[in-house]
Order: C-alpha cells, then sequence, then structure tokens
C-alpha cells in the first residue's frame, strides 16, 4: 500500500514538473515517437535535434528555395530588427550566411513560388510600425522590390495556390485585418479578393489540395488566442468554416506537411505551446503528432520531403529568442 502511494506520489511531481517546465519554454530530455494511420495506412513520426540556426531570434519568417531552408529577419535578444538571412541546408545539416534583406523586419511572411521567394510586409521597428513592401530573391541573386502590398500588414499570414500568392490577416494601419489579397507574379500586382470571415493577428496558413486555410490567431492580445479554422476556395472566391483548431492559440507557426495542414507552437501569458495539431482534409478531422520538444512562438516550420523543420521563436511568451532547429520526420 505504502509503495503504491508513493509511486502515485511521483507520478503526481513528475507530471507537474513536465507541465511546468513545458510552459516555461524549457523541454526536458524526451523524444517523441507517435504512430498514426490515416486512411489504413500508419505512419510513424519522431522529432530529432539538428544543427542549431547561428543567430537565435523569434518573430521570423522562413521559406525553402531549391532544397534549402531561408531564415528570415526577426528580432534578436536585444529587441533589435533583423535583416539577417541565415541558410540551412539540410543535406548537410549546416548554415551558412544568405543576403540580408534590404531592410530589416519582423512578423513578416515568407513564401516561394516557381524559382523565387517572396518576403511580404511585417513590421518595421520597436514601434510594430506595418509594412507593405514585397522583397523577391532568386538563388545566387540580389534582393528585389516588387509591387507593394495594397495595405501594410505585419503579424500577418500567405500562402502558395494555384500560381498565386494568397495573403490574409495581420495588423494593419486601421488595426486588425481580414482582408486577403491575391498576387500575380506575371504581372507584378496584387488583387483584392473576398475578405476572410475573422479578422485575427499571429495567425498560421497553409495551401492544400486546392484550398487555403487558415488557423488560430488572436485579436492582438496573449489572452485572446482564437481557435478558428476557416479555408478559402479560389475557385468559387469563398470562405468556409472548418472544424476548430483543438488548441486556441496565437503566435503559432503553419505549414503543409504530409498531405495535411500543421499548426506547431505558439504562447499564451502563461506560456509558450508545445502542442503539434494537423488537420487531415480527408478526414475533415484533426490529428495529434508529438509535442515540440522545446515550446516556442514565433517560430518558422517548413517542410522538405518527408521532414518539418521547425526553427528559431521565443522560449517564453513576449520577448526571448531561440536558435533551435527540431526536425519531425514521417517514416
Amino acid at each position: 500500500m505504502r509503495t503504491a502511494l508513493v509511486i502515485l506520489l511521483l507520478g503526481v511531481v513528475v507530471g507537474a514538473y513536465l507541465v511546468y517546465v513545458r510552459g516555461m519554454g524549457v523541454q526536458p530530455a524526451i523524444s517523441g515517437l507517435q504512430t498514426i494511420e490515416r486512411q489504413g495506412v500508419a505512419r510513424t513520426y519522431a522529432w530529432t535535434q539538428k544543427a542549431e540556426m547561428p543567430t537565435p531570434r523569434t518573430e521570423v519568417t522562413a521559406s525553402v528555395l531549391h532544397g534549402k531552408v531561408y531564415v528570415i529577419g526577426g528580432f534578436d535578444g536585444s529587441a533589435r530588427t533583423l535583416a539577417t538571412v541565415e541558410v540551412y541546408d539540410p543535406a548537410t545539416d549546416s548554415w551558412h550566411g544568405g543576403p540580408d534583406l534590404p531592410e530589416a523586419r519582423h512578423h513578416a511572411a515568407a513564401v516561394t513560388l516557381a524559382d523565387t521567394l517572396y518576403v511580404i510586409g511585417g513590421f518595421a521597428g520597436p514601434e510594430f510600425e506595418p509594412q507593405a513592401d514585397v522583397f523577391a530573391l532568386k538563388a545566387r541573386a540580389t534582393w528585389q522590390r516588387m509591387t507593394p502590398l495594397p495595405e501594410a500588414r505585419g503579424a500577418l499570414a500567405a500562402a502558395v495556390l494555384d500560381h498565386r500568392i494568397l495573403v490574409v490577416g495581420g495588423i494593419g494601419p486601421q488595426g486588425l485585418a481580414s482582408d486577403l489579397f491575391a498576387y500575380e507574379p506575371a504581372a507584378d500586382s496584387w488583387i483584392k479578393k473576398t475578405p476572410a470571415p475573422t479578422r485575427r493577428d499571429h495567425l498560421a496558413a497553409g495551401a492544400l489540395r486546392g484550398l487555403f486555410y487558415v488557423a488560430g490567431g488572436r485579436e492582438r492580445s496573449l489572452s485572446r488566442n482564437l481557435a478558428a479554422l476557416e479555408s478559402y476556395d479560389p475557385i468559387k472566391d469563398t470562405w468556409r468554416t472548418e472544424p476548430r483548431l483543438p488548441t486556441a492559440r496565437g503566435g503559432a507557426a503553419g505549414a503543409v506537411f504530409d498531405d495535411l495542414f500543421v499548426v506547431i507552437g505558439g504562447e499564451q501569458p502563461g506560456g509558450t505551446f508545445s502542442e503539434v495539431e494537423a488537420f487531415d482534409p480527408a478526414s475533415n478531422r484533426w490529428l495529434y503528432f508529438p509535442p515540440l520538444p522545446t515550446p516556442r512562438h514565433g517560430l518558422a516550420a517548413v517542410a522538405v520531403g518527408n521532414i518539418l523543420y521547425v526553427i528559431g521563436g521565443g522560449k517564453r511568451p513576449g520577448l526571448s529568442v531561440s536558435g533551435a532547429n527540431e526536425a519531425l520526420e514521417a517514416r
């Protein structure tokens, strides 16, 4: 009886410890391994540690160009806005410097269309002034300025769908935004589309199976996180409400990985999130991946092949930085 009681108390203490350290952005040395069955096929997912980013930072953005991950801008630990671009090569698990942005930015969005990487909007400086600039980069080239957004935006989200860049949400000169803009690369022009149903900033987005998905985000406060998942149909120019994100959160990263729309990390007043939740359009339900080893917000997530890389971000709510580079592999 006494032995059983001791084991029970030990379990409670360990459980409380894990909740505490996760909430404070600290991660004990526990590896995640999980098997998920979809459409009768079982896949195993596991996290591994990769080479850390040379410049620890938060509120970054990232995209993949010719198989390499470009991590762009953000804040350093002294709250300085960065123009820094660092490039991660998954083939060698190594980093090298890339061409700095023409201007420092944080809370921007980045996507790759064809052979060009675009950085869109973001905030300038500690005053969080929304920007409309669009910078474009081809491999082994220099940044070029493209036609700016119709209206400045920071803490926005973007994805590529049907050879267009779709940009939604964020904070503009008038506050929270729900506008949806579509960029035509051939014409270097923006078109305004049907606005999203929900106004929000710090949201996650991804394009999958002909639809543009937007999840989570918040209403200008860590204590006003949202769980809404909405999808946009570019053919009909209409929005639809989808099953809600299981864990309401802003400051999360969104990515398309293994034919799923994945939402990773985020923050609330009491800590950062380790949740990794994936929406499966085929079954119209959310799935649960192994938790993020280092809970973070303001992070970047991109997929290269069958591996999802989660880089940078803050381990604690507000200003904190990390160079963490953790990879979720589908086997």
